[in-house]
């Protein structure tokens, strides 16, 4: 069973993707589209461009075709289309998200449930597939960074302004210091910014957070998330992100979701879903423990799959 995951690179998508591949257990090559203009802009609705069609040598769709092709991103979703026509429908097409666009095309999409979307080849769980589930289980020698920090520390992941959520200064001000409130219970506070994370909302942290042991990435050596979310006594995430609310869920640690201002609607429901569920609780200025059961859906994600798929 050959295996294609096609995106256009962008990380949230690469990671969902190659997560769901891995759990049905098959081999899996990742590639990435790269659209040129007018195909790029006419994308999910228009057709794939001529130098990334199926077969053209030096695209991303060279070579023989998949029996599975895996696809999230609105730039990818031609490709898929081109492929299930090249191929006379042998191509199986999996979409993660909803392709907003022929989306009775795809054999099987997985969307996410705050997104309400409903057809016969629709499935939804309410957190979102990552690669983070045996990680997390069994969390290994964390890197040096996380390893030196005294027990139990706080960890913090943020997020950043998609949506309209608020990352101004004045809301890194304001979280910090309900963060050096809350790590008055704890040894030590490690914070991790995301890619979005605007530069002046993560110098504002450093600059208010107080507490005598911070470790806060500096965005220069290699990204301890993973180590976190595996070791943290308790974690505080930023509500705007549904990937990263999701990983952190699959640790066993209390987990307490920090809503800035202004987040998207779909996940302001999300978070409303998780709290209410017992899963996580909002973050106000304090993170006492408090028991709960890991949640990850990869592996339910990839059962479905296989099941509508036959395999």
């Amino acid at each position: 069973m050959r295996v294609w995951v096609l995106t256009d690179g962008k990380a949230g998508d690469a990671v969902q993707c190659a997560a769901v591949a891995a759990a049905l257990g098959f081999p899996f090559e990742e590639r990435t589209v790269a659209p040129r203009p007018p195909w790029e802009w006419m994308a999910p609705w228009g057709p794939v461009d001529p130098h990334e069609a199926p077969g053209r040598e030096g695209g991303p769709l060279q070579g023989a075709f998949p029996d599975i092709a895996i696809i999230s991103g609105r730039r990818a979703v031609p490709h898929g289309r081109a492929l299930q026509k090249a191929s006379a429908g042998a191509v199986r097409l999996v979409m993660l998200k909803d392709p907003r666009f022929a989306r009775e095309a795809p054999d099987v999409i997985w969307a996410p449930t705050h997104d309400q979307l409903e057809g016969r080849n629709v499935f939804s769980t309410l957190t979102t597939p990552h690669g983070l589930g045996g990680a997390l289980a069994k969390p290994g020698v964390p890197c040096a960074a996380i390893a030196e920090l005294p027990r139990p520390f706080l960890g913090v992941v943020l997020g950043g302004p998609s949506g309209g959520a608020d990352y101004s200064v004045a809301a890194a001000r304001d979280l910090a210091g309900r963060l050096s409130n809350a790590g008055k219970d704890y040894a030590a506070i490690a914070v991790t910014p995301s890619r979005r994370t605007p530069q002046d909302f993560l110098a504002a942290i450093r600059r208010h957070l107080v507490h005598d042991s911070v470790f806060v990435w500096d965005r220069q050596s290699d990204n301890p998330y993973r180590d976190i979310l595996a070791h943290a006594g308790a974690i505080v995430v930023a509500g705007d992100s549904h990937n990263m609310a999701s990983e952190a869920l699959a640790s066993s640690a209390p987990v307490y979701i920090w809503r800035p201002e202004d987040i998207a609607p779909k996940i302001d429901w999300f978070v409303a879903q998780i709290v209410g569920q017992g899963d996580a609780r909002l973050f106000e200025n304090e993170a006492p423990f408090f028991a709960r059961r890991p949640i990850d859906a990869t592996p339910e994600i990839a059962g479905e799959i296989r099941k509508r798929l036959g395999l």
